[in-house]
């Protein structure tokens, strides 16, 4: 049984290379006069050879044009190298802008801190005004001594005929917005960081200091509000405006109109100016450098 079963195996494997070595011969005729042009041998195992090696050529000449060459763009689902480095650029400028509305935001955050008094996350070192306000003066000495007076007065000639030092650290005249009489004043204990200036409505509110407007919006509680940065690290803010003159950007000079005294927002109890001073962060009282009256 075994020898039989040895013998078919043998049968079978010289069937198999008979047909795959057997040859064939391939003539090209001429159809009109049956002249032989050309012809050649083949056999099945060469068939099989030269296809596999053709496949494997063309898998390879289209591999190298999909990878290495601009074909790839018009085949679906290949982006061109152009729209790539376009989106590597709008990448970069996404993440810049993001940046920038992320201290824009931080930015507009600190103002509106201004605008509503609100300084409870304020961190005030011991020589804060704030924290002065909170102390009991009544029982300091605060009169100055006659030599700390010569010692200031000393310092002060020399610095007015110091090159170096500019008038600007010299003196810095701060002019008032409007004259009025003052209906609350500046309370740091009941955190109103101002004064209020009640005058006749429409008068011109002019600029305190040559400077910059930072802020010139509308706000539901303080109605149209305008913030000036001066140097000296100096804000000024005017509240409850009727009309502004001035928009984000814009330089003023000292003196000059940049609202209209109004009653607007909604803590706003008639015709008035809400103005405020802050220097380096902290408010500061406007009565101690200008005169209102």
């Amino acid at each position: 049984m075994r020898k039989d079963l040895i013998m078919k195996k043998e049968k079978r494997t010289k069937k198999i290379k008979r047909k795959l070595l057997h040859e064939y011969r391939l003539v090209v005729l001429n159809e009109n006069t049956f002249e032989e042009r050309f012809s050649f041998k083949l056999n099945r195992l060469n068939v099989f050879v030269f296809s596999t090696i053709f496949a494997v050529f063309l898998i390879v000449i289209t591999t190298l044009l999909i990878a290495f060459t601009p074909l790839r763009e018009y085949i679906p689902g290949y982006s061109s190298t152009k729209l790539k480095k376009k989106a590597t650029m709008l990448t970069y400028k996404t993440d810049s802008i993001e940046r920038v509305l992320m201290i824009n935001a931080q930015y507009l955050a600190s103002i509106k801190k201004v605008l509503t008094g609100d300084v409870k996350t304020v961190n005030f070192n011991k020589d804060s005004i704030i924290k002065a306000a909170e102390l009991d003066l009544s029982e300091v000495d605060l009169t100055p001594s006659k030599t700390d007076s010569l010692l200031r007065e000393m310092v002060s000639h020399e610095d007015k005929y110091n090159p170096l030092v500019g008038s600007s650290e010299v003196s810095f005249v701060l002019f008032a917005p409007v004259k009025g009489t003052i209906s609350e004043g500046y309370d740091p204990k009941k955190k109103h960081f101002a004064i209020d200036i009640v005058t006749t409505k429409n008068t011109p509110v002019k600029s305190t200091a040559n400077g910059t407007v930072i802020f010139a919006e509308w706000t539901v509680e303080t109605g149209y509000v305008i913030i000036v940065e001066h140097n000296n690290n100096l804000i000024s803010v005017y509240k409850h405006n009727a009309l502004l003159r001035k928009e984000q950007g814009e330089l003023v000079k000292a003196g000059e109109v940049i609202a209209t005294v109004g009653n607007t927002g909604e803590f706003s109890t008639g015709p008035h100016l809400h103005f405020e001073l802050w220097r380096d962060g902290y408010p500061i009282n406007p009565t101690n450098f200008i005169d209102f009256d």
